[in-house]
């Protein structure tokens, strides 16, 4: 994303996550201390894998710990757990494991937290020897999706050939076009992204061009697609999805979707990182069409604050806020920052001066950054605020930090730039698409507060 996006708005859906899997440039932080557990110990070597710790093990760290998904081994059978049990204990006393980032805070859609008797019973039985039981107690494991996991699409499309990573060199942002050959507008209820070598894939972005000046771009540049810095090369009519590790694709409610114009071309944006080696790409998107009438359009604003962070600064502090134009309802929120994050605040205050806690990561792990959706959608009236607090550190003390000694730090697209951004995904309440009522987009909204500040400061 370009510095533009500071204080723009593409109408949206899905959460657009720029996580990424671990870099050379990104050792491990040192993990949290654990905290004292509320449990109370069951009798002695009574605990077996196949009653007491499958069922934890299968609700909450398969669905990565599983064949094919991003974790690095399996965990769906006693083999698999037994011969590293002292480590799954450690891991989830610390509560390194699940990576769930957030604190405690409003109920969001599979949170995936395990409980303080959870975490103990699993200390309990690596201690004890981790006996397997009897294998008649086993539970099933659950169904995961295979392929698509909102089911098969209406529409695939994939980059139009293979491309090829290089073994070395810097970060690459490639583009490559496929037009819809839409002859009349469309409305997305999901967008579902299955990137084609996730050694290589950083995230990927896919956005609208209905000027074409993407395909332009592309004529000029040899090879599959075509490279820029971070952006596309020109202004995004929209961005309809995205995909991380760990980022979940979900149908929109009935009711919302993402418009696609008619004779628009969809821009996959893949950004690679590097290993050493040679490596090939071919990255997939599903498109999933709304089936019932469109009520409301998906939006997506990215909250965001200024980065220039000093070097050996180890508690540097970064604000921003905006005003809620009108009511409207907020449907999840995802944080995002690079390296040097360390903590992440996001809180809605309304008009009568109450404020909403909306997420709180107190410890920032770029490898593994999520999109929170809420159970309850959040209702923010006209004049409320969303305020975004973060914190980075520039220090030498910090592992993460991919410079040393520390230099000043930026915004920027590469891993070892920053990023300090809230991407908000909302509806507005007063827009009715099938009874004729629109409202402003939130960036008509921005321009006209700036030209009302330019017009006061001009007194």
């Amino acid at each position: 994303m370009k510095s533009r996006l500071l204080f723009g708005l593409a109408a949206v859906a899905g959460l657009l996550a720029c996580v990424v899997p671990a870099a050379k440039s990104n050792p491990k932080a040192k993990t949290p201390d654990a905290r004292p557990l509320a449990y109370s110990p069951r009798p002695a070597n009574t605990l077996t894998f196949t009653k007491d710790v499958a069922p934890i093990l299968f609700a909450n760290c398969a669905a990565c710990h599983r064949a094919g998904e991003v974790a690095p081994f399996n965990l769906t059978s006693y083999a698999d757990a037994a011969k590293r049990a002292k480590t799954i204990a450690s891991v989830v006393e610390k509560r390194a494991m699940p990576p769930w980032k957030a604190a405690p805070g409003p109920a969001y859609v599979d949170e995936c937290r395990l409980t303080d008797d959870q975490i103990g019973l699993i200390k309990q039985w690596a201690a004890e020897g981790a006996k397997e039981g009897n294998p008649a107690d086993l539970p099933a494991l659950p169904k995961f999706p295979e392929g698509w996991r909102n089911g098969e699409p209406d529409l695939v499309i994939a980059m139009p050939e293979p491309y090829t990573v290089p073994a070395e060199g810097r970060d690459i942002y490639r583009n490559f076009v496929i037009p819809t050959g839409f002859t009349e507008d469309r409305w997305l209820a999901a967008v579902e992204i299955h990137p084609g070598n996730r050694r290589v894939v950083h995230h990927v972005l896919v956005h609208l061009d209905v000027s074409g000046k993407a395909r332009e771009l592309d004529a000029k540049d040899p090879g599959p697609g075509y490279r820029t810095g971070g952006g596309i090369g020109f202004p995004s009519a929209g961005q309809i999805g995205g995909w991380a590790p760990g980022n979940v694709a979900r149908r929109l409610p009935d009711g919302i979707a993402m418009p696609v114009p008619k004779n628009s071309d969809i821009v996959i944006q893949v950004h690679y990182n590097l290993n050493g080696k040679p490596e090939t790409d071919r990255t997939q998107v599903g498109l999933y069409f709304a089936k019932g009438p469109v009520d409301k359009r998906a939006r997506l604003f990215p909250l965001a604050g200024r980065v220039n962070i000093p070097a050996g600064d180890a508690d540097h502090h970064v604000t921003s806020s905006m005003p809620v134009p009108s009511d409207v309802t907020l449907r999840s929120v995802m944080p995002h920052m690079h390296l040097l994050g360390r903590e992440m605040k996001i809180f809605a205050t309304l008009p009568d001066g109450k404020e909403l806690p909306l997420v709180h990561v107190p410890e920032w792990d770029f490898n593994w950054q999520t999109g929170y959706a809420f159970k309850e959608p959040v209702k923010l009236p006209r004049g409320s605020r969303v305020t975004l607090e973060a914190r980075y550190d520039n220090s030498a003390d910090n592992p993460r930090n991919p410079n040393s000694p520390p230099k000043p730090v930026r915004w920027g697209e590469q891993t070892t730039d920053e990023m300090c951004l809230a991407y908000l995904n909302f509806t507005v309440d007063a827009e009715s698409l099938t009874q004729g009522k629109t409202v402003p987009s939130v960036s008509d909204y921005l321009r006209q507060l700036g030209e009302a500040r330019k017009k006061k400061s001009d007194k």
